[in-house]
Protein backbone atom coordinates (compact mmCIF):
# COMPACT_ATOMS: atom_id res chain seq x y z
CA UNK A 1 0.00 0.00 0.00
CA UNK A 2 1.53 3.21 -1.12
CA UNK A 3 -0.56 5.76 0.73
CA UNK A 4 -1.96 5.41 4.30
CA UNK A 5 -5.84 5.35 4.07
CA UNK A 6 -6.04 8.66 6.11
CA UNK A 7 -3.73 10.74 3.76
CA UNK A 8 -5.22 9.27 0.29
CA UNK A 9 -8.72 10.36 1.81
CA UNK A 10 -7.11 13.67 2.84
CA UNK A 11 -5.92 14.65 -0.22
CA UNK A 12 -9.05 13.83 -2.48
CA UNK A 13 -11.06 16.62 0.37
CA UNK A 14 -11.10 19.35 -1.88
CA UNK A 15 -13.68 17.88 -4.03
CA UNK A 16 -15.42 15.44 -2.10
CA UNK A 17 -14.01 12.22 -2.79
CA UNK A 18 -12.76 10.53 0.13
CA UNK A 19 -14.87 7.73 0.28
CA UNK A 20 -13.94 6.79 -3.32
CA UNK A 21 -9.96 6.81 -2.20
CA UNK A 22 -10.85 4.67 1.17
CA UNK A 23 -12.58 2.03 -1.19
CA UNK A 24 -9.51 1.92 -3.51
CA UNK A 25 -7.18 1.91 -0.75
CA UNK A 26 -9.47 -0.80 1.46
CA UNK A 27 -12.26 -1.70 -0.66
CA UNK A 28 -13.37 -4.62 2.29
CA UNK A 29 -13.47 -2.25 4.79
CA UNK A 30 -16.61 -2.31 6.82
CA UNK A 31 -18.16 1.39 6.34
CA UNK A 32 -21.31 0.93 7.82
CA UNK A 33 -22.80 -1.78 10.31
CA UNK A 34 -27.25 -1.05 10.51
CA UNK A 35 -30.41 -3.13 11.39
CA UNK A 36 -31.13 -2.81 7.62
CA UNK A 37 -27.83 -3.81 6.26
CA UNK A 38 -23.74 -3.39 6.04
CA UNK A 39 -21.80 -1.98 3.58
CA UNK A 40 -18.14 -2.35 3.05
CA UNK A 41 -16.16 1.18 1.82
CA UNK A 42 -16.71 0.06 -1.52
CA UNK A 43 -20.06 -1.14 -1.89
CA UNK A 44 -20.81 2.53 -0.27
CA UNK A 45 -18.74 4.13 -2.71
CA UNK A 46 -20.44 2.31 -5.40
CA UNK A 47 -23.96 3.03 -4.32
CA UNK A 48 -22.94 6.99 -4.02
CA UNK A 49 -21.65 6.76 -7.75
CA UNK A 50 -25.01 4.99 -8.81
CA UNK A 51 -26.99 7.92 -6.97
CA UNK A 52 -24.66 10.51 -8.55
CA UNK A 53 -24.93 9.70 -11.77
CA UNK A 54 -28.98 9.47 -11.37
CA UNK A 55 -28.90 12.78 -10.41
CA UNK A 56 -26.68 14.26 -13.12
CA UNK A 57 -28.21 12.55 -15.90
CA UNK A 58 -31.90 14.72 -14.09
CA UNK A 59 -29.91 17.43 -14.59
CA UNK A 60 -28.80 17.88 -11.17
CA UNK A 61 -25.20 20.10 -11.24
CA UNK A 62 -23.11 22.06 -9.08
CA UNK A 63 -24.76 24.44 -6.47
CA UNK A 64 -28.13 22.56 -6.54
CA UNK A 65 -30.27 21.86 -3.30
CA UNK A 66 -30.68 17.98 -2.39
CA UNK A 67 -33.24 17.59 0.39
CA UNK A 68 -33.16 14.74 2.67
CA UNK A 69 -35.95 13.80 4.44
CA UNK A 70 -35.17 10.41 5.95
CA UNK A 71 -34.67 8.42 9.36
CA UNK A 72 -31.52 6.80 10.57
CA UNK A 73 -30.69 4.11 7.76
CA UNK A 74 -27.60 3.99 4.86
CA UNK A 75 -29.46 5.19 2.38
CA UNK A 76 -29.51 8.69 4.04
CA UNK A 77 -25.38 8.19 4.23
CA UNK A 78 -25.51 7.26 0.10
CA UNK A 79 -27.24 10.62 -0.10
CA UNK A 80 -25.24 12.64 1.88
CA UNK A 81 -21.83 11.53 0.59
CA UNK A 82 -23.86 12.54 -3.44
CA UNK A 83 -24.11 15.29 -2.44
CA UNK A 84 -20.64 15.78 -1.11
CA UNK A 85 -19.13 14.85 -4.45
CA UNK A 86 -21.82 16.61 -6.68
CA UNK A 87 -21.01 20.07 -5.85
CA UNK A 88 -24.75 20.04 -3.98
CA UNK A 89 -26.04 22.07 -0.95
CA UNK A 90 -27.32 19.86 1.26
CA UNK A 91 -30.19 19.81 3.66
CA UNK A 92 -31.51 17.36 6.27
CA UNK A 93 -34.72 17.43 6.88
CA UNK A 94 -36.25 16.91 10.47
CA UNK A 95 -38.69 13.91 9.71
CA UNK A 96 -40.35 14.86 13.35
CA UNK A 97 -41.73 18.56 11.83
CA UNK A 98 -44.82 18.63 10.90
CA UNK A 99 -45.78 18.20 6.97
CA UNK A 100 -46.41 22.01 6.72
CA UNK A 101 -42.85 22.51 8.30
CA UNK A 102 -41.30 19.64 5.95
CA UNK A 103 -42.76 21.46 3.02
CA UNK A 104 -41.64 24.75 4.06
CA UNK A 105 -38.13 23.65 4.32
CA UNK A 106 -38.28 21.99 0.98
CA UNK A 107 -39.55 24.67 -0.82
CA UNK A 108 -37.82 27.27 1.05
CA UNK A 109 -34.03 25.48 0.32
CA UNK A 110 -35.11 25.60 -3.30
CA UNK A 111 -34.43 21.38 -3.55
CA UNK A 112 -33.73 20.27 -6.98
CA UNK A 113 -33.86 16.47 -5.92
CA UNK A 114 -35.79 15.87 -2.70
CA UNK A 115 -35.18 12.01 -0.97
CA UNK A 116 -37.75 10.89 1.56
CA UNK A 117 -38.74 8.09 3.35
CA UNK A 118 -41.60 6.33 3.49
CA UNK A 119 -42.05 5.97 7.26
CA UNK A 120 -43.41 9.27 6.92
CA UNK A 121 -45.12 9.19 3.47
CA UNK A 122 -48.04 11.02 5.19
CA UNK A 123 -46.01 14.34 5.69
CA UNK A 124 -44.04 14.31 2.15
CA UNK A 125 -46.75 14.02 -0.58
CA UNK A 126 -47.17 17.92 -0.13
CA UNK A 127 -43.86 18.81 -0.50
CA UNK A 128 -43.19 17.85 -4.08
CA UNK A 129 -46.48 19.03 -5.08
CA UNK A 130 -46.72 21.97 -7.46
CA UNK A 131 -42.93 22.83 -6.67
CA UNK A 132 -41.21 23.74 -9.84
CA UNK A 133 -37.92 23.58 -7.90
CA UNK A 134 -38.25 19.85 -7.62
CA UNK A 135 -36.83 17.76 -10.52
CA UNK A 136 -36.28 14.61 -8.61
CA UNK A 137 -38.12 12.55 -5.98
CA UNK A 138 -37.18 9.40 -4.63
CA UNK A 139 -38.60 7.12 -1.96
CA UNK A 140 -36.59 5.19 0.43
CA UNK A 141 -38.06 2.31 2.53
CA UNK A 142 -41.37 1.26 0.69
CA UNK A 143 -43.48 3.56 -1.77
CA UNK A 144 -44.90 7.01 -1.79
CA UNK A 145 -47.58 8.38 -3.71
CA UNK A 146 -45.66 10.41 -6.25
CA UNK A 147 -42.27 9.31 -5.76
CA UNK A 148 -39.57 7.10 -7.71
CA UNK A 149 -38.91 4.00 -6.00
CA UNK A 150 -34.79 4.60 -4.82
CA UNK A 151 -34.11 0.89 -5.88
CA UNK A 152 -35.65 0.91 -9.29
CA UNK A 153 -34.20 4.45 -9.53
CA UNK A 154 -30.45 3.10 -9.01
CA UNK A 155 -30.41 -0.28 -10.46
CA UNK A 156 -29.10 0.21 -14.41
CA UNK A 157 -26.99 3.39 -12.99
CA UNK A 158 -22.91 2.35 -13.35
CA UNK A 159 -21.56 2.74 -10.02
CA UNK A 160 -17.84 3.61 -11.69
CA UNK A 161 -16.53 6.78 -9.89
CA UNK A 162 -18.41 10.21 -11.40
CA UNK A 163 -16.31 12.12 -13.38
CA UNK A 164 -15.54 16.25 -12.53
CA UNK A 165 -16.35 15.68 -9.18
CA UNK A 166 -17.31 19.33 -6.76
CA UNK A 167 -16.88 19.43 -3.01
CA UNK A 168 -20.37 20.35 -1.91
CA UNK A 169 -22.21 22.35 1.04
CA UNK A 170 -24.58 21.98 3.49
CA UNK A 171 -27.29 24.35 4.46
CA UNK A 172 -29.03 23.36 7.90
CA UNK A 173 -32.14 24.73 9.48
CA UNK A 174 -32.46 26.04 12.72
CA UNK A 175 -34.99 24.45 15.08
CA UNK A 176 -37.15 27.75 14.42
CA UNK A 177 -37.91 28.83 18.15
CA UNK A 178 -38.85 32.50 16.66
CA UNK A 179 -40.76 32.02 13.73
CA UNK A 180 -40.17 29.77 10.95
CA UNK A 181 -36.95 27.60 10.66
CA UNK A 182 -33.86 29.00 9.05
CA UNK A 183 -31.55 27.99 6.58
CA UNK A 184 -27.59 28.57 7.75
CA UNK A 185 -25.95 28.81 4.67
CA UNK A 186 -21.38 28.51 5.39
CA UNK A 187 -19.23 29.86 2.82
CA UNK A 188 -17.06 26.83 2.14
CA UNK A 189 -13.51 26.56 3.20
CA UNK A 190 -10.82 26.56 0.61
CA UNK A 191 -9.11 23.58 -0.20
CA UNK A 192 -6.17 23.64 2.05
CA UNK A 193 -8.70 24.55 4.79
CA UNK A 194 -10.69 21.80 4.66
CA UNK A 195 -7.44 19.55 4.52
CA UNK A 196 -6.16 21.21 7.96
CA UNK A 197 -9.70 20.82 9.21
CA UNK A 198 -9.56 17.45 8.74
CA UNK A 199 -6.10 17.00 10.92
CA UNK A 200 -7.44 18.78 13.37
CA UNK A 201 -10.41 16.69 14.06
CA UNK A 202 -8.05 13.46 13.33
CA UNK A 203 -6.40 14.84 15.84
CA UNK A 204 -8.72 16.09 18.88
CA UNK A 205 -10.64 13.62 18.32
CA UNK A 206 -8.14 10.94 18.55
CA UNK A 207 -8.38 9.01 15.84
CA UNK A 208 -6.66 5.89 13.89
CA UNK A 209 -8.06 5.40 10.89
CA UNK A 210 -5.32 3.45 9.14
CA UNK A 211 -5.68 0.89 12.18
CA UNK A 212 -8.78 -0.14 11.00
CA UNK A 213 -10.30 -0.50 14.07
CA UNK A 214 -11.57 2.40 15.61
CA UNK A 215 -15.25 2.38 14.87
CA UNK A 216 -18.43 5.79 15.64
CA UNK A 217 -22.06 4.84 16.97
CA UNK A 218 -24.25 7.23 15.29
CA UNK A 219 -26.46 7.59 18.80
CA UNK A 220 -28.72 10.44 17.77
CA UNK A 221 -31.09 11.28 14.73
CA UNK A 222 -29.23 12.16 11.66
CA UNK A 223 -30.71 15.29 10.46
CA UNK A 224 -28.87 17.09 13.65
CA UNK A 225 -25.64 18.61 13.47
CA UNK A 226 -24.13 16.78 16.35
CA UNK A 227 -25.02 12.64 15.00
CA UNK A 228 -24.03 14.21 11.14
CA UNK A 229 -21.15 15.91 12.08
CA UNK A 230 -19.47 14.01 14.68
CA UNK A 231 -20.82 10.27 14.59
CA UNK A 232 -20.97 9.96 10.65
CA UNK A 233 -19.22 12.09 8.17
CA UNK A 234 -15.94 12.78 9.99
CA UNK A 235 -15.19 9.67 11.32
CA UNK A 236 -16.17 7.97 7.60
CA UNK A 237 -14.31 10.28 5.51
CA UNK A 238 -11.49 9.77 7.81
CA UNK A 239 -11.72 5.86 7.09
CA UNK A 240 -13.81 5.25 10.88
CA UNK A 241 -16.42 2.12 10.31
CA UNK A 242 -19.78 3.56 11.72
CA UNK A 243 -22.62 1.65 13.63
CA UNK A 244 -26.19 3.02 13.15
CA UNK A 245 -28.66 2.67 15.24
CA UNK A 246 -32.46 3.74 13.95
CA UNK A 247 -33.58 5.11 17.70
CA UNK A 248 -31.56 6.06 20.47
CA UNK A 249 -32.05 3.74 23.66
CA UNK A 250 -30.06 3.85 26.87
CA UNK A 251 -28.98 -0.81 26.96
CA UNK A 252 -29.00 -1.35 23.72
CA UNK A 253 -26.23 1.66 22.94
CA UNK A 254 -24.19 -0.23 26.20
CA UNK A 255 -24.93 -3.64 24.18
CA UNK A 256 -23.09 -2.10 20.91
CA UNK A 257 -20.88 -0.61 22.48
CA UNK A 258 -19.52 -4.06 23.70
CA UNK A 259 -20.80 -5.69 20.58
CA UNK A 260 -18.81 -3.26 17.91
CA UNK A 261 -15.96 -2.20 20.38
CA UNK A 262 -16.91 1.33 19.66
CA UNK A 263 -14.45 3.79 20.33
CA UNK A 264 -16.15 6.91 19.01
CA UNK A 265 -19.37 8.22 19.84
CA UNK A 266 -21.73 11.49 20.31
CA UNK A 267 -24.20 11.82 23.13
CA UNK A 268 -26.84 14.80 24.60
CA UNK A 269 -27.15 15.14 28.13
CA UNK A 270 -30.62 13.58 28.10
CA UNK A 271 -28.96 10.19 26.96
CA UNK A 272 -26.98 10.60 30.45
CA UNK A 273 -29.87 10.98 32.35
CA UNK A 274 -31.49 7.97 30.81
CA UNK A 275 -27.90 5.87 31.25
CA UNK A 276 -27.43 6.90 34.84
CA UNK A 277 -30.92 5.84 35.61
CA UNK A 278 -30.27 1.83 34.46
CA UNK A 279 -29.88 0.09 37.67
CA UNK A 280 -26.40 -0.70 38.49
CA UNK A 281 -26.50 -4.66 38.16
CA UNK A 282 -27.59 -3.67 34.28
CA UNK A 283 -24.90 -1.38 33.59
CA UNK A 284 -22.38 -3.57 34.64
CA UNK A 285 -23.24 -5.84 32.53
CA UNK A 286 -21.85 -4.26 29.98
CA UNK A 287 -18.19 -3.79 28.52
CA UNK A 288 -17.58 0.10 27.54
CA UNK A 289 -13.69 0.35 27.69
CA UNK A 290 -13.45 0.19 23.86
CA UNK A 291 -14.40 3.90 23.89
CA UNK A 292 -11.37 6.20 23.80
CA UNK A 293 -13.57 9.70 22.79
CA UNK A 294 -17.24 10.62 23.52
CA UNK A 295 -18.29 14.13 23.01
CA UNK A 296 -21.40 15.77 24.40
CA UNK A 297 -23.33 18.78 23.32
CA UNK A 298 -26.35 20.79 21.82
CA UNK A 299 -27.83 21.19 25.33
CA UNK A 300 -26.32 22.11 28.86
CA UNK A 301 -25.57 19.32 31.29
CA UNK A 302 -25.69 19.23 35.06
CA UNK A 303 -22.71 19.06 36.90
CA UNK A 304 -23.98 15.82 38.48
CA UNK A 305 -24.75 14.12 35.34
CA UNK A 306 -21.48 14.86 33.70
CA UNK A 307 -19.76 14.19 37.03
CA UNK A 308 -20.85 10.75 36.96
CA UNK A 309 -20.36 9.78 33.62
CA UNK A 310 -17.06 10.66 34.25
CA UNK A 311 -16.51 7.97 37.09
CA UNK A 312 -18.39 5.44 35.04
CA UNK A 313 -16.71 5.81 31.12
CA UNK A 314 -13.44 7.53 32.67
CA UNK A 315 -12.14 10.64 31.54
CA UNK A 316 -12.94 10.63 27.99
CA UNK A 317 -15.60 13.13 27.87
CA UNK A 318 -15.09 15.90 25.44
CA UNK A 319 -18.21 18.72 25.18
CA UNK A 320 -18.77 21.11 22.50
CA UNK A 321 -20.64 24.35 22.31
CA UNK A 322 -21.80 25.24 18.78
CA UNK A 323 -24.73 25.89 17.10
CA UNK A 324 -26.23 25.79 13.45
CA UNK A 325 -24.92 28.61 13.03
CA UNK A 326 -20.73 27.41 13.71
CA UNK A 327 -18.41 26.55 16.37
CA UNK A 328 -17.53 27.93 19.62
CA UNK A 329 -15.50 26.47 22.29
CA UNK A 330 -14.71 22.69 22.97
CA UNK A 331 -13.42 21.17 25.91
CA UNK A 332 -11.45 18.49 27.00
CA UNK A 333 -12.37 16.39 30.19
CA UNK A 334 -9.29 17.29 31.80
CA UNK A 335 -10.22 21.31 31.65
CA UNK A 336 -13.25 20.14 32.34
CA UNK A 337 -12.41 18.50 36.08
CA UNK A 338 -10.26 21.08 36.75
CA UNK A 339 -13.29 23.90 36.17
CA UNK A 340 -16.63 21.72 36.79
CA UNK A 341 -19.25 23.14 34.13
CA UNK A 342 -17.17 24.97 31.82
CA UNK A 343 -17.67 24.78 28.14
CA UNK A 344 -14.73 25.36 27.27
CA UNK A 345 -12.13 28.10 26.53
CA UNK A 346 -12.03 30.65 23.64
CA UNK A 347 -8.93 29.77 20.76
CA UNK A 348 -8.04 33.24 20.86
CA UNK A 349 -9.11 36.25 23.31
CA UNK A 350 -11.20 37.86 20.28
CA UNK A 351 -12.72 34.60 19.54
CA UNK A 352 -15.73 35.42 22.04
CA UNK A 353 -17.25 38.36 23.67
CA UNK A 354 -19.95 38.81 26.44
CA UNK A 355 -22.09 41.95 25.43
CA UNK A 356 -24.83 43.35 27.54
CA UNK A 357 -27.94 44.81 25.79
CA UNK A 358 -26.34 48.02 24.65
CA UNK A 359 -23.68 45.78 22.64
CA UNK A 360 -21.42 46.54 25.71
CA UNK A 361 -18.41 44.29 26.60
CA UNK A 362 -19.07 42.82 30.23
CA UNK A 363 -16.40 41.66 32.82
CA UNK A 364 -15.47 38.80 33.61
CA UNK A 365 -17.75 36.97 35.99
CA UNK A 366 -20.65 38.94 34.97
CA UNK A 367 -23.73 37.18 32.36
CA UNK A 368 -24.88 38.42 28.84
CA UNK A 369 -25.34 37.42 25.43
CA UNK A 370 -22.10 35.68 24.46
CA UNK A 371 -21.27 36.90 20.65
CA UNK A 372 -18.92 34.61 18.68
CA UNK A 373 -16.59 36.04 16.13
CA UNK A 374 -17.61 35.00 12.28
CA UNK A 375 -14.72 34.89 10.11
CA UNK A 376 -15.12 36.02 6.38
CA UNK A 377 -13.22 33.12 5.83
CA UNK A 378 -16.61 31.00 6.62
CA UNK A 379 -18.96 33.25 6.99
CA UNK A 380 -22.56 32.39 7.40
CA UNK A 381 -25.81 33.58 6.42
CA UNK A 382 -29.75 33.18 6.84
CA UNK A 383 -30.61 31.72 3.24
CA UNK A 384 -33.03 34.48 1.56
CA UNK A 385 -32.87 36.07 4.84
CA UNK A 386 -31.03 39.19 4.81
CA UNK A 387 -32.83 40.88 7.75
CA UNK A 388 -32.44 38.06 9.67
CA UNK A 389 -29.29 37.41 9.39
CA UNK A 390 -28.35 41.41 10.02
CA UNK A 391 -29.75 41.10 13.08
CA UNK A 392 -28.08 38.17 14.30
CA UNK A 393 -24.41 39.90 13.83
CA UNK A 394 -22.66 42.72 15.41
CA UNK A 395 -19.68 43.89 14.13
CA UNK A 396 -17.91 40.74 13.23
CA UNK A 397 -19.52 38.24 15.47
CA UNK A 398 -23.10 36.45 15.99
CA UNK A 399 -25.09 35.51 18.56
CA UNK A 400 -27.34 32.33 18.73
CA UNK A 401 -29.23 34.02 21.59
CA UNK A 402 -27.21 32.28 24.56
CA UNK A 403 -26.36 33.58 27.58
CA UNK A 404 -22.98 33.07 29.93
CA UNK A 405 -20.05 34.44 31.64
CA UNK A 406 -16.46 34.06 30.89
CA UNK A 407 -14.09 33.72 34.51
CA UNK A 408 -11.55 35.19 35.65
CA UNK A 409 -9.00 32.89 32.88
CA UNK A 410 -11.46 32.71 30.09
CA UNK A 411 -13.40 29.85 30.39
CA UNK A 412 -17.02 29.93 29.00
CA UNK A 413 -20.04 29.41 31.46
CA UNK A 414 -22.93 29.26 30.26
CA UNK A 415 -26.43 30.16 31.56
CA UNK A 416 -29.06 29.84 29.49
CA UNK A 417 -30.88 31.57 26.40
CA UNK A 418 -32.37 34.81 25.85
CA UNK A 419 -35.71 32.96 23.90
CA UNK A 420 -35.64 31.40 27.60
CA UNK A 421 -35.64 34.34 30.20
CA UNK A 422 -38.08 35.22 32.41
CA UNK A 423 -38.61 37.93 33.82
CA UNK A 424 -40.34 38.56 36.45
CA UNK A 425 -40.69 41.70 38.69
CA UNK A 426 -38.43 43.29 35.81
CA UNK A 427 -35.21 41.48 36.83
CA UNK A 428 -34.25 39.10 34.34
CA UNK A 429 -33.99 35.24 35.22
CA UNK A 430 -31.94 32.79 33.25
CA UNK A 431 -34.10 29.51 33.94
CA UNK A 432 -30.85 27.00 32.94
CA UNK A 433 -28.87 28.54 36.33
CA UNK A 434 -31.78 27.10 38.30
CA UNK A 435 -32.20 23.89 36.32
CA UNK A 436 -28.89 23.55 37.22
CA UNK A 437 -28.64 23.53 40.80
CA UNK A 438 -32.48 21.07 40.91
CA UNK A 439 -30.61 18.69 38.91
CA UNK A 440 -28.39 18.00 41.64
CA UNK A 441 -31.07 16.66 44.18
CA UNK A 442 -30.82 13.40 44.27
CA UNK A 443 -34.55 12.22 43.07
CA UNK A 444 -34.23 14.40 40.13
CA UNK A 445 -34.45 12.75 36.63
CA UNK A 446 -34.63 15.78 34.85
CA UNK A 447 -35.91 19.60 35.47
CA UNK A 448 -37.01 22.56 33.21
CA UNK A 449 -37.99 26.03 35.07
CA UNK A 450 -40.62 27.88 33.24
CA UNK A 451 -41.92 31.64 33.70
CA UNK A 452 -46.02 31.23 34.50
CA UNK A 453 -48.33 34.25 35.06
CA UNK A 454 -47.82 35.71 37.95
CA UNK A 455 -50.57 38.84 39.24
CA UNK A 456 -47.83 40.45 41.61
CA UNK A 457 -44.54 39.82 39.32
CA UNK A 458 -45.93 39.07 35.98
CA UNK A 459 -43.78 35.84 36.07
CA UNK A 460 -42.82 33.51 38.79
CA UNK A 461 -40.11 30.99 37.97
CA UNK A 462 -41.46 27.39 38.53
CA UNK A 463 -39.11 23.72 38.68
CA UNK A 464 -41.03 21.16 36.51
CA UNK A 465 -39.22 18.04 37.60
CA UNK A 466 -38.97 14.40 36.17
CA UNK A 467 -38.76 12.54 39.26
CA UNK A 468 -36.20 9.37 39.23
CA UNK A 469 -38.72 6.17 38.50
CA UNK A 470 -38.08 4.62 42.23
CA UNK A 471 -38.98 8.35 43.67
CA UNK A 472 -42.72 8.78 44.06
CA UNK A 473 -44.34 12.57 43.64
CA UNK A 474 -45.36 14.33 46.93
CA UNK A 475 -45.85 17.41 48.65
CA UNK A 476 -43.09 17.03 51.60
CA UNK A 477 -40.62 16.07 48.20
CA UNK A 478 -41.97 19.46 46.94
CA UNK A 479 -41.37 21.35 49.62
CA UNK A 480 -37.54 19.72 50.23
CA UNK A 481 -36.72 20.79 47.01
CA UNK A 482 -37.69 24.19 47.12
CA UNK A 483 -35.50 24.51 50.40
CA UNK A 484 -32.97 22.50 48.50
CA UNK A 485 -32.78 24.90 46.32
CA UNK A 486 -32.84 28.33 48.57
CA UNK A 487 -29.81 27.27 50.11
CA UNK A 488 -28.20 27.54 46.61
CA UNK A 489 -29.74 30.21 44.74
CA UNK A 490 -30.20 34.17 45.25
CA UNK A 491 -33.83 34.37 46.28
CA UNK A 492 -34.78 36.44 43.47
CA UNK A 493 -34.21 33.51 40.91
CA UNK A 494 -36.05 30.84 43.44
CA UNK A 495 -38.55 29.05 41.82
CA UNK A 496 -42.15 29.67 43.62
CA UNK A 497 -43.65 26.35 43.06
CA UNK A 498 -42.74 22.51 41.86
CA UNK A 499 -45.22 21.16 39.54
CA UNK A 500 -43.92 16.89 38.66
CA UNK A 501 -43.84 16.03 35.21
CA UNK A 502 -43.99 12.14 34.14
CA UNK A 503 -41.44 12.81 30.93
CA UNK A 504 -40.02 16.26 30.55
CA UNK A 505 -40.65 17.44 26.76
CA UNK A 506 -36.89 17.41 24.75
CA UNK A 507 -36.39 17.34 21.07
CA UNK A 508 -35.06 14.58 19.37
CA UNK A 509 -31.72 17.02 19.60
CA UNK A 510 -32.23 16.46 23.37
CA UNK A 511 -33.16 20.44 23.91
CA UNK A 512 -35.88 20.69 26.82
CA UNK A 513 -38.86 22.10 24.67
CA UNK A 514 -39.19 24.65 27.31
CA UNK A 515 -41.51 26.53 25.07
CA UNK A 516 -43.99 23.75 25.15
CA UNK A 517 -43.72 23.50 28.88
CA UNK A 518 -44.33 27.20 29.16
CA UNK A 519 -47.48 27.41 26.90
CA UNK A 520 -49.39 24.38 29.02
CA UNK A 521 -49.36 27.79 31.85
CA UNK A 522 -50.62 30.61 29.66
CA UNK A 523 -52.87 29.19 27.71
CA UNK A 524 -56.11 31.44 27.69
CA UNK A 525 -53.98 34.24 29.44
CA UNK A 526 -54.54 37.41 27.05
CA UNK A 527 -51.36 38.99 28.57
CA UNK A 528 -48.65 37.01 27.66
CA UNK A 529 -44.46 37.74 28.35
Amino acid sequence: MSQSIYEAAKAQAAVGMEIAAIAEQAPDRAAIFSELGNLTFSELNGQVNKLSHLLRSRGFKEGDALALCCSNRPEFVVASLAAHRLGGRLTPVNWHLSADEITYIVQNCEAKAFIADSRVADKVTEAISDNAFVAVSLSVGGAIDGYESWDQALTDQPDTNIENPVRGTMMLYTSGTSGRPKGVLRKQPDPEMAAGLQDLFTMVFQYQPDAGTDRSLVTGPLYHAGPFNLCMMTPLVSGISIVIMDKWEAEPSLNLIEQHRITHSFFVPAMFVRLLQLKESVRQQYDVSSLRFVIHGAAPCSIETKQAMMDWFGPIIWEMFAGTEGPGTIVSPQDWLAKPGTVGKPGSPEQIRILDEEGNDLPAGESGRIFMKNPEESRFEYYKDEQKTRDAQYKGYFTAGDIGYLDDDGYLFLTGRSAEIIISGGVNIYPQEIDDVIALHPAVADVACVGVPSDEWGEAVKAVVELKPEVSSTEKLSNELLDFASARLARQKLPKSVDFIETLPRSEAGKVLRRKIRETYWEGIEKKI
